[in-house]
Formats: C-alpha cells, structure tokens, sequence
C-alpha cells in the first residue's frame, strides 16, 4: 500500500476517534490508549471524557461492612471491577462513599493499633487506588467510633471541574459536644483541619451529599444544607468558604442529583409519599428552589397506601430514595418492605426491580458511574 494512502491513529479526527473508543468495551478501551499519546489525552478531557462508557450503577455492600464489595449494574460490565479486587486487602475494605466515578473505603490493618485504620481512594475504572494518611483523629469506623464518637466521612471529586479530590472526615464527640473537622486534598496530600467549622453539628451519616462544579452540598439534621466552596484555595492555605442554605418545605427523606446543565437538584416524598418532588436550585430566585417535576408514586406501584404507621404519632414511606439522575431519566428507589432496589423511569412513569435487597437498607447502595481519568498522585 501507497504511504500516503495509510491512515495512521493519529490522523483520524478527534470526534471520530472518540465515537470509535466510546463503542468498544472497556478493556479494549485501555489497550487502545496504548496506540498514540493523543488517544491517552481522551481519558482525561473532559469534553470527550463525557462520551465514554458510562453505564449507571450501584457498589453494595451488606451491614457494617461484613459482606464484600460488590458492583449492582442496570446490565452487565464485566470490565469494572465493583469488587475492588485490585487493591490489596480488598477483604478487609469498608465501602464508605462514592462520587463521580471514585470510591472511598475504610481499611483497618492487622498490623496497626486498634483505633487506627486507614482511607483508600479507588477508581474502580481504571483499576488505580491511593492510601491516604491516617487522619489525626484516628477513627476505626465512618459511623460510630469508641468514647462516644460519631465519624462521618465523604469524598468529593468532579472530574469535569478539576483533577484533585477531596476527604472530609468529621469527628463529633457526643457528649462534650465538640467536633473536628479534616479535609484531605489529593493536591496537597495531607490532612487540614478547620477549627471554625466546629459549630456546625449534626451532618447526616449515610445521606448522600453533591460535589458539583467545586462546591460540596451536605444536608444537616436541621433541614438545612451545608454549603463548601472554594477548595482549590486550600493549596494556599487559605480556608474553604461555608454557607448554609434552606431546603424546600418537604420531607427530610431524600437526595441530591444535578442537571445535565450541571444544576443541583433535589427530590423528596411529600407528605404521605403519593409522590415525589424534584426541586432545582436557583441562585436568582429569592426562594431558591423551583419546583420542576412531581412524579406520581400510586400510579407507579400500583397502590393507594405508601405509608406505614410505627405508632400512632408517626408514620413512614414504604420506600426510600437512593438516587437522582434526570440527565438519564432515572430515579431509583429502594422498597423497604420487601428488600428490593427498583429503577423508576421518569419518561414512562414506569417502576422496574434492578435487585433483590435482601438484608440490605438504602444506605448501602452508593450510585456508581464509571470515570476513566487517571487517579491524582
């Protein structure tokens, strides 16, 4: 063949390569950025990076972490390792979080002293992982600790807004009432601590939170939510900024999404969970948030009662609200009664079981969407 007639990998058009790459599995997606240094490039841009395999999912694991790590795919995706069997002592990992494609775990080593344990960071994708420092107060668990300690940890990453991820682990001691609280920045790869963060109280354990466009949404005890930005100024010492905003007058039972805009978003059962309500923040509106969709819940399970009563002062929902992603018109529902992880398309109105749960509860899903971006440090 004539050499000007061969076409090389690096004369194909950016936008076709990527169509090409985005319809190959995964493992053969990653022999393939061994091609040329312009295919690598595609992993880590963002533009392109939204083209990849992205098939929505679940990481699950049992109560208090005594089962093994496992991936709940709406089909199957052999190529992504949900059990985490890459990273050494996958057994013993704790599955803490999961934010855009980046996992957190909890691993305590037979080696190290018993109020000790370790943060790993994983991407799941990539089959990367990083150990992170043992934060200064030491816990052993991302809920409960020993002296009458509450811990909660959650990860922060958008690989849309910077490379750099962020940890933030509170430590509440109950009965003096003080609380520390460290960010770790995979910038700076060490722990901060903040000690004029110590007022705020009461962040949820086991709620989902939203990292969007570098600023961090954490719902509190108080219908309030906690607001952090401005993390890439700790790489100069200078503190993230905090805010608190209101939530709309709803149930305290539900979840964050965003926007295929990028928007934060939000959905609650109303009052007797007939139906749910997606709110979408707005900062030019003086309350805040819009109301943008109310999806009807009896016509999607097919029954009039949503509610059970415990006693005669309250009452519960017969589910529970585990994710928001109306860029792929999908809410997904967790049905305590029985155990079952459901998917409820927004477009049909239509409710379909991804899992039986079985000696599960909602909190143990962590929803899961792959990123191929290489894992800073």
């Amino acid at each position: 063949m004539a050499s000007e007639n061969v076409v090389t990998a690096a004369s194909l058009p950016a936008d076709l390569v990527v169509e090409i790459l985005s319809r190959v599995p995964f493992k053969s997606f990653c022999r393939f950025k061994c091609v040329c240094k312009a295919w690598v490039a595609f992993s880590s841009d963002p533009h392109y990076r939204q083209k990849l395999p992205k098939i929505p999912s679940f990481l699950h694991q049992g109560q208090s972490g005594t089962s093994a790590i496992q991936l709940v795919s709406l089909s199957p995706n052999k190529q992504i390792d949900g059990a985490l069997t890459f990273v050494p002592q996958y057994e013993q990992l704790h599955l803490v979080d999961c934010c855009n494609g980046l996992v957190l775990c909890l691993y305590k080593s037979s080696r190290s002293s018993a109020d000790t344990c370790s943060f790993i960071v994983c991407n799941p994708a990539t089959r990367e992982w990083r150990i992170l420092p043992v934060p200064e107060s030491h816990s052993h668990t991302h809920e409960t600790g020993h002296c009458g300690c509450l811990f909660t940890a959650f990860l922060a990453f958008d690989p849309s807004w910077s490379e750099q991820f962020y940890v933030f682990n509170i430590h509440e001691h109950c009965r003096t009432g003080t609380s520390k609280h460290e960010v770790f920045s995979s910038d700076l790869s060490t722990w901060l601590v903040y000690d004029e963060w110590t007022r705020i109280r009461k962040i949820l354990v086991n709620k989902p939170h939203s990292f969007i466009r570098g600023i961090l949404h954490v719902q509190l005890n108080s219908m309030n939510t906690l607001v952090v930005e401005g993390l890439q100024a700790m790489s100069s010492s200078v503190a993230p900024h905090h805010s608190i905003i209101k939530m709309p007058e709803v149930s305290w039972d539900g979840c964050f999404g965003q926007s295929s805009a990028g928007f934060l978003q939000c959905a609650f059962p109303e009052e007797k969970c007939c139906s749910i309500e997606v709110f979408s923040f707005d900062a030019c509106r003086p309350d805040k948030w819009s109301l943008k969709h109310r999806l009807n819940m009896q016509d999607a399970f097919g029954r009039c009662g949503l509610v059970t009563t415990e006693d005669y002062r309250s009452y519960r929902c017969i589910y529970a609200i585990v994710a928001l992603d109306l860029e792929r018109g999908s809410l997904f529902l967790f049905e305590i009664e029985p155990k079952k992880l459901l998917l409820y398309d927004i477009d049909t109105g239509k409710l379909s079981e991804v899992k039986d749960g079985h000696g599960s509860w909602s909190w143990h899903y962590h929803y899961y969407v792959a990123c191929y971006s290489k894992l800073p440090g």
